[in-house]
């Protein structure tokens, strides 16, 4: 039986658990800490070492980050402080929990890493991407199962503005509108998107997916779009099995 360890960073929370590798499933209950605000790189590192103490684990870990990573280093920080930009994750956190490596990739690509192994996406060839509807639109591109790391497809451009500032759910909530009325701005954003990269599937993850009855029938995309199975735990699984397979940046 194969055990991984992930921890998945948000700009909320930090959560991270133990998983079975061979199911995608958490083992146990995951341990959750409010993410320090301001979100500097020390205060977050000295969290997810938190985390990991909670439990009694030896061997490699998966770091979620919301934000582009490359060789341990994020070159981007949409949710969280700034100067996150430039700083090594793996190497913050390794220096608080020495004698275990540390793997680190996108939060999407994690997202969606469980869902094409474990969830909508499983057994699936061609062009899988994976959508998260958050405060953002994060996004995840596979080819025949593999991984094409750090697409940011929220930003593409949709009728002169990034996608995700029309069609993400912060927008939905802030804007007040319907689901109806949300799912027409979805259906652009996925409209472009389609014309770029012409998928054979679309899996929609974040919050919004629990309520996908409301909104993923309205859409008229040429694309199979279905809802996400792992939910929230997807970050955590995904870095498990990210670490465990040496997947990510």
């Amino acid at each position: 039986m194969a055990h991984g360890f992930g921890v998945d960073i948000g700009g909320s929370g930090i959560k991270g658990c133990p998983v079975d590798l061979d199911k995608g499933e958490l083992i146990g209950d995951r341990v959750r800490i409010e993410t320090p605000q301001p979100s500097m790189p020390d205060a977050v590192c000295d969290v997810v070492a938190q985390v990991v103490a909670a439990f009694d684990w030896q061997h490699r870990i998966g770091v979620t980050f919301p934000g582009v990573m490359k060789h341990g280093a994020a070159y981007t920080a949409a949710n969280v402080d700034k100067s996150w930009i430039g700083t090594n994750l793996a190497e913050g956190v390794a220096s608080r929990i020495p004698g275990k490596h540390v793997q680190t990739l996108n939060d999407a690509d994690a997202a969606g890493i469980a869902e094409v192994r474990y969830g909508a996406g499983r057994d699936r060839d061609g062009v899988v991407l994976m959508l998260t509807f958050g405060t953002g639109i994060g996004s995840a591109l596979f080819v025949d199962g593999n991984l094409v790391p750090n697409t940011e497809f929220g930003h593409i451009q949709v009728d002169g503005e990034d996608g995700e500032r029309r069609a993400s759910a912060a927008v939905k909530d802030r804007e007040e509108l319907s689901y109806p009325e949300w799912a027409k701005r979805v259906d652009r954003y996925l409209d472009v998107l389609e014309t770029s990269l012409w998928p054979d599937l679309i899996i929609v993850g974040g919050g919004v997916s629990k309520k996908s009855e409301k909104w993923v029938p309205l859409l008229t995309t040429r694309t199979e779009v279905v809802p996400a199975q792992l939910l929230n735990d997807a970050g955590i699984v995904g870095a498990a099995l990210a670490a465990h397979e040496h997947i990510g940046q």
